[in-house]
């Protein structure tokens, strides 16, 4: 079954402490609803950095990433879905929705790919 992960860019997070209490439970209600789907739940970034061509690196984003959660679904259409259920919505974020695309092979522990 493909993998979807969803990112989560931007969003207004609450600043009075029961209006994030609010949020942080509808956030939860959310994922308890999409049950065995849920592959990675939310994965919050935090002090993100950029690494340019060349090697240059700078403090921030220029995405706005923020954080992300893989889900397992039959089609795009269900987790297209589900991101546009999520009261991340209700913050002013964005999602990005993007199947993922499982390669022909895995990496040992020496960092080499192996064929199966």
């Amino acid at each position: 079954m493909p993998q979807y992960i969803l990112v989560y860019l931007g969003g207004e997070h609450p600043s009075e402490p029961e209006q994030r209490q609010k949020h942080m439970e509808a956030y939860q209600q959310w994922m308890m609803s999409l049950g065995d789907a849920v592959v990675s739940p939310a994965v919050p970034f935090k002090d993100t950095h950029t690494v340019r061509a060349g090697g240059s690196t700078s403090e921030g984003s220029i995405s706005a990433m923020s954080g992300m959660t893989i889900l397992r679904m039959d089609s795009m259409q269900e987790a297209l879905a589900a991101a546009q259920s999520c009261p991340f919505l209700e913050i002013n974020g964005t999602l990005e929705v993007s199947e993922m695309v499982e390669m022909a092979g895995d990496l040992d522990r020496s960092g080499s790919k192996t064929i199966n």
